[in-house]
């Protein structure tokens, strides 16, 4: 579980915090709960299915987009799996170096990568996934198949939201500037 408190527990405390500033308590809540369900089944799927598969979340999306889409260019693999290129690169060579991808240049942009799975990663993927959906139908226990068909809208249009409108919200909210560097939380001494 991400964190030790219940998410009852957590919406009461936030509740009780926020007081009298005007807020949206029900998308606040939509957005609360799609971050700790997504901690919550990271967490469960990494620990259970993947553990013993040797691989870490972002390693078995890389996975799951070159297996789903075949051999694509690596800017494509790290936009559907909704990582960074640096990201990209780090997790492609660790499993190129376990045999499971292949890195290849493009055949007419000496500047591109191509990653298409190797028999390897393809069996690693027949044999793996069937656990992973088995882990999805059992995070998903409580819902039943119409309640599941209409969680999964909810949260396609969630994310349309995003990739329609982020861009002009984002510009809008920062008076057209670009976002700030983004740096970890460290600092410099001063």
């Amino acid at each position: 579980m991400p964190g030790h408190r219940s998410i009852t527990e957590a919406e009461k405390l936030a509740a009780a915090k926020l007081g009298g500033i005007p807020v949206r308590r029900e998308q606040m809540a939509v957005v609360a709960n799609i971050y700790r369900a997504a901690s919550a089944v990271r967490q469960h799927l990494e620990n259970s299915v993947l553990r013993g598969a040797d691989l870490t979340w972002t390693a078995f999306v890389v996975l799951w987009v070159v297996w789903v889409w075949g051999e694509s260019e690596t800017r494509h693999v790290a936009e559907e799996a909704g990582i960074s290129k640096g990201t990209l690169t780090g997790v492609s060579r660790t499993l190129e170096g376990r045999g499971l991808v292949r890195r290849t240049g493009h055949p007419t942009d000496g500047r591109l990568v191509l990653l298409s799975l190797t028999e390897e990663g393809e069996a690693l993927m027949r044999r793996v996934f069937p656990a992973f959906n088995d882990e999805e139908a059992f995070v998903a226990g409580r819902l039943s198949d119409e309640e599941c068909r209409s969680v999964a809208e909810g949260l396609r249009q969630v994310v349309r939201q995003v990739e329609e409108h982020g861009e002009e919200r984002r510009l809008t909210l920062l008076d057209g500037a670009d976002p700030a560097p983004r740096r970890s939380g460290r600092r410099p001494k001063a």
